[in-house]
């Protein structure tokens, strides 16, 4: 008989490594009265098949201190639990076959080193020598990561839960969650109550649903967004090899799909096929399903067997002692959920961790933890965010669709513009078909179809992958060219629109926003949105459109976070989403007046239409918004017409402006064009680990004058902390003094060959001749205009150190 309590303040579905170690950390953080249910026993659903690897070197800096607290806490945890984890720290090596692979590898040692961490490049006969088995024959080189370790999953689960259990938390198995009670609260505040199982209820504060491949059926239960769906994971266990020792390294060959680790002398070899073989739908998965397998599938596995025995050929004549294929969760975009889920005060999520749970479950249960007991995030999350996604995003078809490509990208070259072809199109703008006859290249944010670049036909509207200059570059550079020099129209209809209204909509705004939004109707305000640590949530603009009424304009992907936070927020406050509602017309270029002057029937002066100026305007037959602002840095209007209009409206921007030189642009030109002027664009430059004092952007706040805002005392400690020498980290601007040098974000920046920073964002620019970027340097002093100045600052392009000047100033001033 299970016996369960009446209550609990934290209530965790699923005893998994996930849950067990946000458990563990919630008691670690003092919140003792915690419990943990599991519907079969602990780590049997696909923690227990899971192969163990622990690499902690990511793609992003946030992402490898999160895995990198996960190995220091495996290495530590069987001396305070008393049970081992079989932790061990065996080093781990990547093997190259081709050049792209190796620039890759170039430029991962680059950013280990940005992060500090240990990481050489080394010949193939040195990569050999630590992995003996393997041929070398066509490697051309490799990487050696001492910091690469392998962790028994059952082990590390228990031993989480030992320690979860020592300071009071309390792990029920065999009970299973048949569904959660909710209430309404103040209006149309929603808040989890408790929990319903198969062996009572269980009444609660707080709900952290770790259900592994089950969480999306549990978040349907009450309207949460749980994006996952299963595929089927394969890989093998060996006879014993000679050769094959305990201490032997994790070894990975990308370049065929697999990778490798010792396992009682034998070898597990497994891998990421290109196309993956997703399972049952998540609404359909089967009960009990306790330390089960599916059936093997010799057939499918070939294609990573086969790359196997190339790169070790005793392989093809050793024995197999078992065969796994386990299902595991898979999200849209192979990054884990993490996070209260929006409209349900009190119901987080700890999924969908696309084959590295194991590495990521230390730091992700300490990082959610953190965020249950604060109440927002305590560092940048917003890579894992669950609130990324949005509703349609749940869609079962679009997810067996989108998993079978995802998995296969585990182990592909990560190109910086690779754009995924799944479940695609998917949400278009009404000019798609208009943009797609004139030879747009689309790629996709938030679901959304958008120009990336315009090709000379639609015949030749395709892009190509590559670490230099794209076949597609000269097109951008025209594009670049007339927005500079004449006229050019992008559809920036993904862009986020909010409407904030009702008697205490300017109470609401004057708090969440840094800027002061108080302005007269018809004017628009940059601002941020700033956390409690006075640092990033959002970088928006907003617009007062009456007494009580303005509009919010935001990134693409950030709807459903921008509208979370909103709505925490908004004090009695209406906040509407009319994203759909709107097509966004971007007009910029110094022509811009005088075509829209052609078809207004309004004065479009400076003296009558200044900057972040914003009014209805008649465009022909239509009447739609129009606001000065840019993200480009030339004259020009944003304008914002009714989806049903803005075909029209495009139609005719293109018959009277032939003659200035018009032209359809992409967000390839507005990245380029951004970067010129030193823009800063939230999630690279502007994220939850950087303040306005570090991004150059103080002005963007009410800080020097009397109005209190949210973060605003943060903020004020941090200013007041650096007065006396200036930030000790800023983002700056930079060019490339080489001109025929390609970057794209996240390359090393040296000082006098002392690493300094990293490339937050980069392309080429055309007016400046170059590549331009923005980059995030530290300094042990101020970084001012004179450090800057005294040059010897250099980038790491995988390998190739390249000058660089650098400023505090944007390129074109």
């Amino acid at each position: 008989m299970v016996d369960l309590p009446e209550r609990a303040r934290v209530v965790i579905v699923g005893g998994g490594v996930i849950g067990a170690s946000v458990a563990y950390h919630l008691t670690k953080l003092g919140w003792t009265d915690v419990l943990l249910l599991e519907q079969g026993r602990l780590s049997s659903g696909t923690t227990w098949h899971a192969a163990g690897l622990v690499g902690p070197l990511r793609a992003s800096e946030g992402g490898t201190r999160l895995v990198q607290y996960s190995a220091e806490l495996y290495a530590a945890l069987e001396a305070e639990t008393g049970l081992a984890t079989g932790y061990a720290g065996v080093g781990g090596v990547i093997v190259a076959r081709t050049e792209d692979r190796m620039t890759q590898l170039r430029r991962t040692a680059a950013s280990a080193t940005a992060y500090d961490m240990e990481c050489e490049l080394i010949s193939p006969a040195r990569a050999q020598e630590l992995w003996p088995v393997m041929q070398v024959d066509d490697v051309l080189g490799a990487v050696w990561l001492p910091g690469d370790g392998k962790v028994n999953p059952t082990d590390l689960t228990q031993s989480l839960a030992k320690g979860a259990r020592s300071r009071g938390a309390r792990i029920v198995e065999g009970c299973r969650v048949t569904g959660f009670q909710v209430v309404t609260t103040g209006g149309e505040r929603r808040s989890v109550a408790g929990v319903v199982t198969d062996h009572g209820t269980v009444g609660a504060e707080v709900v952290v649903n770790c259900a592994g491949q089950w969480a999306k059926a549990l978040g349907d239960m009450v309207g949460a967004t749980v994006p996952l769906h299963s595929a089927e994971h394969f890989y093998v266990v060996t006879e014993p090899i000679e050769g094959v020792r305990p201490d032997l390294p994790i070894m990975r060959d990308p370049d065929g799909w697999t990778y490798f680790k010792e396992e009682t002398g034998g070898l597990v070899v497994g891998g990421f096929e290109p196309e993956a073989k997703p399972w049952r739908s998540p609404d359909d998965l089967p009960y009990p399903f306790e330390f089960q397998l599916l059936e093997e599938d010799w057939e499918h596995f070939s294609v990573l067997m086969e790359q196997a025995v190339h790169r070790i050929p005793v392989l093809g004549e050793t024995g197999i002692r078992k065969f796994y294929n386990g299902p595991e969760s898979f999200t849209p975009d192979n990054q884990f959920l993490l996070g209260e889920v929006p409209g349900l005060h009190g119901y987080f999520v700890g999924a969908g961790f696309n084959s590295v749970g194991i590495a990521s479950a230390g730091g992700a249960g300490h990082a959610l933890a953190e965020w249950i007991v604060a109440g927002e995030p305590t560092t940048d999350l917003v890579g894992v965010d669950v609130r990324r996604f949005a509703p349609f995003n749940a869609n079962n078809r679009w997810l067996r669709s989108r998993v079978a490509e995802v998995l296969g990208l585990h182990y592909a070259v990560p190109w910086p513009n690779r754009e995924l072809t799944s479940a695609r199109p998917f949400r278009m703008s009404p000019l798609h078909d208009r943009l797609a006859a004139r030879g747009a290249v689309f790629g996709s944010r938030m679901g959304w179809e958008r120009p990336n670049v315009f090709a000379p036909s639609p015949a030749h509207a395709r892009l190509d992958y590559t670490w230099g200059k794209p076949s597609w570059l000269p097109w951008s550079v025209e594009e670049q060219r007339a927005t500079r020099e004449a006229v050019a129209v992008f559809d920036q209809t993904s862009f986020s629109k909010y409407v904030v209204e009702g008697l205490d909509a300017l109470d609401a705004l004057q708090w969440v926003c840094a800027a002061d939004v108080d302005v007269p109707v018809g004017r628009c305000v940059y601002t941020p949105l700033l956390n409690a640590r006075g640092t990033y949530e959002a970088d928006l603009t907003v617009t007062r459109t009456g007494q009580h009424s303005f509009l919010l304009v935001s990134s693409s992907a950030t709807t459903v976070r921008d509208l979370d936070w909103l709505s925490r927020h908004a004090r009695g406050a209406r906040v509407r989403d009319v994203t759909t509602a709107f097509t966004v017309l971007g007009v910029m270029g110094p022509s811009s007046r005088a075509l829209l002057s052609r078809v207004a029937d309004a004065d479009l002066s400076e003296e009558a239409f200044g900057f972040a100026t914003s009014r209805e305007l008649a465009l022909g037959h239509a009447v739609c918004r129009a606001t000065r602002m840019t993200y480009v840095g030339e004259l020009g209007w944003e304008l914002m017409v009714p989806v049903e209009l803005a075909a029209g409206v495009h139609d005719l921007l293109h018959e009277v402006g032939a003659d200035l030189g018009l032209r359809d642009a992409g967000y390839y030109t507005i990245e380029s064009l951004r970067l010129e002027k030193g823009y800063r664009a939230f999630g690279r430059e502007l994220t939850p680990d950087v303040t306005p004092v570090e991004a150059g952007l103080v002005f963007a706040t009410a800080l020097s004058g009397s109005k209190d805002f949210l973060g605003r005392d943060a903020l004020a400690a941090h200013r007041s902390a650096l007065a006396a020498g200036g930030p000790r980290r800023r983002v700056v601007s930079f060019t490339v003094d080489d001109p025929d040098a390609m970057l794209w974000g996240g390359e090393l920046v040296l000082h006098h060959g002392a690493p300094v920073g990293q490339v937050t964002s980069g392309a080429w620019g055309a007016t400046v001749g170059r590549s331009v970027g923005l980059a995030q340097l530290r300094h042990d002093g101020p970084v001012t205009a004179d450090h800057l100045a005294g040059g010897g600052f250099q980038v790491d392009v995988a390998g190739l150190l390249l000058d660089i000047s650098v400023t505090l100033r944007s390129p074109l001033g």
